[in-house]
């Protein structure tokens, strides 16, 4: 857990970065600090494992005034995952991810086994990839190794700075699906900064909206963008906001609420999606007529049914009308 705890950051007496927030982090959660350039996303990060000071308030970690900590200690508790990986290119992948672990004097049995369980999180050889070096690996790669290095102590708490933001849209969404998957898992508490709002939306369990370093709310995607708290709000989220929100259901979600259609076998221009996809996606391929029929697999990659645009606005119909009906009760 991280609290932030009346936390001011200021520089001088002029410029005050960070102005009297006061929000939680809880266990295994993720909470994405999002906003417009210059908003104090990155500086109230980097005041959590003391990269930067604290004016007033504080900062408690599980229970631990940062202040009270000594910052190398701390920092090797802390797991921290940057937009550009920050790999060392004299190191093979192995020395890299296991750098915070040999600090601390693991065995080489315990980090040849903590490495090989990370690699096989992220669906990469551990014998093929943990000698090659950084420039050895793609992009994609290099990013992964990013992250499960920050995993490799196994920390309570990761701090991630537009971790994605490097990489061209299809890798950044595979890689955002493959970290959701992994948190699962793990159940890390983070910290995670974007300037993308689509990906705030997909990775956040909540979201502190900053603006001049003051919170403007703090929420859960589906909260903020149904009741935005202010017109900066609103209009930070767009008008679109009801086709955003479409990205925190999925066509499970819609499965068990109104059921699939059946497949035609007779119709042969198909395209194949995850039961797990997003409806907003979802939507969008109905949208771009791609194929004459949508067939909708499962875990096992079974076909398991079809889904249509009339049945997203069906649901759609019930979650407004639920919501409603919610809304008049309370």
């Amino acid at each position: 857990m991280i609290s932030f705890n009346h936390v001011t950051k200021s520089y001088g007496e002029e410029i005050t970065a960070i102005d009297d927030v006061d929000f939680t982090v809880e266990q295994g959660k993720i909470v994405v600090l999002l906003g417009p350039s210059g908003c104090g996303k990155t500086t109230l990060l980097r005041m959590v494992n003391q990269l930067e000071t604290i004016t007033k308030g504080e900062i408690v970690i599980n229970g631990e005034n940062s202040k009270d900590l000594d910052p190398i200690e701390l920092r090797r508790k802390i797991g921290y995952v940057i937009q550009s990986n920050g790999l060392f290119p004299n190191m093979t992948i192995e020395e890299n991810v296991m750098l915070v672990p040999d600090l601390l004097g693991w065995s080489k049995k315990d980090k040849r086994e903590r490495f090989s369980y990370l690699m096989k999180l992220i669906g990469l050889d551990a014998k093929d990839y943990g000698k090659r070096y950084p420039h050895e690996l793609s992009g994609g790669q290099q990013q992964r190794i990013g992250v499960v290095r920050a995993l490799a102590a196994d920390p309570p708490v990761m701090l991630m700075d537009e971790p994605f933001g490097a990489l061209d849209p299809i890798i950044r969404d595979k890689i955002q699906e493959e970290f959701l998957q992994i948190q699962r898992e793990v159940k890390k508490t983070i910290l995670f900064v974007s300037h993308d709002i689509d990906e705030a939306i997909k990775m956040a369990d909540k979201i502190v909206l900053l603006r001049d370093g003051k919170i403007m709310q703090f929420d859960t995607p589906s909260e903020m963008l149904a009741h935005p708290k202010n017109e900066f709000v609103s209009q930070f989220f767009g008008k679109d906001r009801a086709i955003k929100g479409l990205s925190l259901h999925t066509v499970q979600n819609l499965r068990e609420v109104i059921g699939l259609g059946p497949v035609d076998e007779a119709i042969q221009d198909t395209k194949t999606i995850h039961v797990h996809q997003d409806l907003r996606n979802t939507l969008s391929m109905l949208l771009n007529q791609e194929a004459d029929q949508v067939i909708v697999k499962d875990e096992q990659d079974e076909n398991i049914g079809t889904i249509t645009i009339d049945m997203v606005q069906k649901y759609l119909h019930y979650e407004i009308k639920g919501k409603m009906s919610a809304s008049q009760e309370g």
